[in-house]
């Protein structure tokens, strides 16, 4: 379980995807502070840390094809910058809101633009996911837990403020950037509830 809260960015190093499974190897300053067998989210994802390159400051993930075909992490380029974030502790403050790391849908970025000191990125919002998300309600967005301050047929927007933009690889992201989602875990259940009441 995680907050989105990100801790830390790294950089995709290289991607192997032979059929069935994968190699992500991501360069990242905390790689140190990490053992194998340890889960970190990576743009949201959840993963485990098979192998430390640790004179390189490298963390090697076994992926799966299910895990590169559902997210982003199967399409981004060597050099790209991704948001990691270590699981929450028991009796840790929840900072951010309840993330799983299980990534529901890929969308694209469709614009972003400043307003004072802040960002608007606007992101495409699927028909399938709609009732997902409501305005003001929180959405993980490549794995941070973010506001949703606007809410349109087939689109939404969040505000990032300065710190957020400094912390995470947001300041990369340009129209048609493909970001994983997450929704809110407890508006999920819910939805799922109605629809085996219904």
């Amino acid at each position: 379980m995680f907050t989105g809260l990100i801790e830390s960015t790294g950089t995709l190093e290289s991607r192997s995807d032979p059929g069935e499974a994968g190699k992500l190897r991501i360069v990242t300053p905390i790689a140190h502070e990490l053992a194998t067998g340890d889960s970190i989210a990576v743009n949201g994802a959840c993963l485990t840390v098979e192998r430390i390159y640790a004179g390189a400051n490298i963390l090697e993930f076994h992926t799966m094809s299910e895990t590169l075909s559902r997210t982003n992490l199967g399409v981004i380029e060597p050099g790209a910058r991704v948001n990691l974030e270590r699981p929450l502790r028991l009796g840790d403050r929840l900072g951010g809101h309840l993330v799983q790391g299980h990534v529901d849908v890929t969308a694209p970025v469709l614009k972003t633009e400043q307003s004072g000191d802040d960002w608007i990125v606007e992101i495409e919002l699927p028909e399938r996911h709609a009732a997902s998300i409501i305005e003001k309600g929180s959405i993980t967005v490549d794995g941070i837990s973010l506001t949703v301050a606007a809410l349109g047929p087939g689109w939404f927007c969040v505000h990032i403020i300065p710190e957020t933009l400094e912390r995470t690889n947001i300041a990369d992201y340009a129209s048609g950037t493909l970001v994983n989602l997450e929704f809110d875990m407890v508006g999920k259940y819910i939805l799922r509830g109605e629809e085996l009441a219904g």
